[in-house]
This record gives C-alpha cells, sequence and structure tokens, in this order.
C-alpha cells in the first residue's frame, strides 16, 4: 500500500515536536482571577456551588492576591458583597465600599503592582432587589430604569478610580454607559484609565453559581430585558460597534465557552483587546464531572480554556486561573 508524500502524524510523535508546532498557546499572564470581596477579617468562606472558590475578607484577598502574582498571573477582577443594600445601590459608589477599600489594601503592597486590578462596576450585588440598576415599580409591572441607573453607574466607575482600579469594567448592559463613565472619569481626571466593556453580555443559566456567590439573584423577574438574548451574534456586534464608539478601550465576552462563535465573530471583525470570561457556570459543570471521575482535570481544564483562547481572545477572566498557572509553570 502506497501512502502520499504529506503524513500528518510525522509532527505529532513527541511532546517536544507537539510543542515546537503547537498554534495556540496558554501563559499565565493572559489568565484573570476573579475574586469575591465580603467584610469582615479572616473570613475566607467557601461558596457551595464553586469549589475551591471563596468569599474572602480583605485581609484574606491580600494573601490570595501576593499568591496570584507569585504564579505570573495577569491581573485580578474584583467583585464586592456588601455589609447591607438598598435599593439604589449606594454601596457601590461609597468611598469606603468594600472594593474601594480591597484596592487602596493592594495598591500597598509593591509586589502586587505587577498585577492589573480590574474592578467590575455593576449594582446587582449592591442592590436589595439584586437588579443591575434602578428599580421603577408600578403595581405588578417593573421596569429597570436605564438612564438613572447609568448616572449611579459613572458615579461607582469613577469612584473605583479614584480608589485605585487599573480598570474599569462595566459589566451591568445598561445603554450609554460607557459613554456617561468615560465621561465622569475625564472630568474626575482619571482620563488614563482604560475601559474594560462587557460589550457582548448574554442572558445565561451559566451565572447560578455566581448568583450565590455574589448574594446577586434577582428578588423578581430576570434579566432578559437588559441583558442579551443567546439566539443574536448579529445584535452582538452591534454592541461592541456602540460600546467601541463611547470609548471603550477593550470588550469583554461573556460567557465564553456557550459562545464561541461570538468570539470568533469579535475577533475578525474588531482590532482591539478582546477578554472572555469562563463563567461560574462553566467552571461548577465542569467540577461536578471531575467530583464524579467523569473527566480528567487537568486536561478537560486546559482543553476549555485553550478551546476559548484559539476562539480568539486575547485573555481569559476564569476561575481557573491559579490552577492553570500552576499547569502551566
Amino acid at each position: 500500500m502506497e501512502f502520499p508524500v504529506t503524513r500528518m502524524r510525522r509532527l505529532r510523535r513527541t511532546e517536544a515536536m507537539r510543542n515546537l508546532v503547537r498554534e495556540t498557546h496558554l501563559h499565565p499572564g493572559a489568565l484573570i482571577y476573579p475574586l469575591f470581596l465580603c467584610p469582615g477579617e479572616g473570613v475566607r468562606r467557601e461558596i457551595g456551588s464553586m469549589p475551591g472558590v471563596f468569599n474572602l475578607s480583605i485581609d484574606e484577598a491580600v494573601r490570595e492576591a501576593q499568591e496570584a502574582a507569585s504564579l505570573g498571573l495577569g491581573g485580578l477582577l474584583l467583585f464586592g458583597l456588601p455589609e447591607t443594600k438598598d435599593a439604589e445601590g449606594s454601596g457601590a459608589y461609597a468611598d469606603d465600599g468594600i472594593v474601594q477599600q480591597a484596592l487602596r489594601a493592594f495598591k500597598q503592597q509593591r509586589e502586587l503592582d505587577k498585577l492589573v486590578m480590574i474592578a467590575d462596576v455593576c449594582l446587582c450585588e449592591y442592590t436589595s432587589h439584586g437588579h443591575c440598576g434602578i428599580v421603577h415599580k408600578d403595581g405588578s409591572h417593573y421596569e429597570i430604569e436605564n438612564d438613572s441607573s447609568v448616572r449611579l453607574l459613572a458615579k461607582t466607575a469613577a469612584s473605583l478610580a479614584k480608589a485605585g482600579a487599573d480598570i474599569i469594567a462595566p459589566s451591568d448592559m445598561m445603554d450609554g454607559r460607557v459613554a456617561a463613565m468615560r465621561d465622569e472619569m475625564d472630568e474626575e481626571g482619571f482620563e488614563q484609565i482604560p475601559i474594560l466593556s462587557y460589550a457582548s453580555k448574554f442572558a445565561s443559566a451559566f451565572y447560578g453559581p455566581f448568583r450565590e456567590a455574589a448574594d446577586s439573584a434577582p428578588q423578581f423577574g430576570d434579566r432578559r430585558s437588559y441583558q442579551m438574548d443567546g439566539a443574536n451574534l448579529r445584535e452582538a456586534m452591534r454592541e461592541i460597534e456602540l460600546d467601541l464608539a463611547e470609548g471603550a478601550d477593550m470588550i469583554l465576552m461573556k460567557p465564553a465557552m456557550p459562545y464561541l462563535d461570538v468570539i470568533r465573530a469579535a475577533r475578525e471583525r474588531f482590532q482591539v483587546p478582546m477578554g472572555a470570561y469562563q463563567v461560574s457556570g462553566e467552571y461548577s459543570m465542569l467540577h461536578a464531572a471531575f467530583q464524579r471521575g467523569w473527566l480528567e482535570q487537568e486536561r478537560a481544564m486546559m482543553e476549555s480554556l485553550i478551546s476559548i483562547r484559539r476562539a480568539g481572545a486575547d485573555f481569559i477572566v476564569t476561575y481557573f486561573a491559579r490552577d492553570a498557572a500552576k499547569v502551566l509553570g
């Protein structure tokens, strides 16, 4: 039997050969690790649906950040759980808000300078009703008010920039929020702080464990009137175009694995830095399979991250960041 000249398996024979010709690479600096910050001291409370992920008081978060820096991670994405909540989410933009306190604590640690501190901007963790904006309710009907919410989100962005955030990352999906944040930060003297917009954030079932982690489940209704319909690829491109026109410097796609086609379409169309968020449900789903012995943990974890990178993400927000960095060395 005669074979053609080309034998594809020649370049797969050894690990060294496979490394040499590998097209897509991961490195720790392209991984962003989310942290959930809570009041108190010495608090390290594991999240039931997310093995290995914790609500952390600031002192514990500093230690977690130090490990992240030692592993060479690219940065942290910060979420806050306030001591109290109200209808307007005032803890999000308070000078002594939990994320603001953490940012100031992180900035006092010189070894953390190598980490980019990204502050999520949303109101859902801080509102008593769990929605990402101001709620207007008329009898049984309710509406998430866009423009009044945007004013508070812009105020939050400026507050976090003042506290030391390196990047502001709005995740609320209100219309016009990027322009409002850019204006507010520029007026406050933070024109050098970039905006990483969750430009394409879909209303997804894969956010479930996050809502336990951030205590942010809506008390009524859902978020489909402001987060995107998962069926709409063209609309996602329009959302990205609008956010870039309003002044976004980078974009973040969320979720990642169920929307790899959206990541690829955005990569082919837009020439800006782009990340993807491997969200809580993706992480928890894989961990459930690991615990049952259905999947090999290290290989499945790395394969999931490579798929996101291959689709076009320059960096990945993932709860696997520390574990993956240890594998990558």
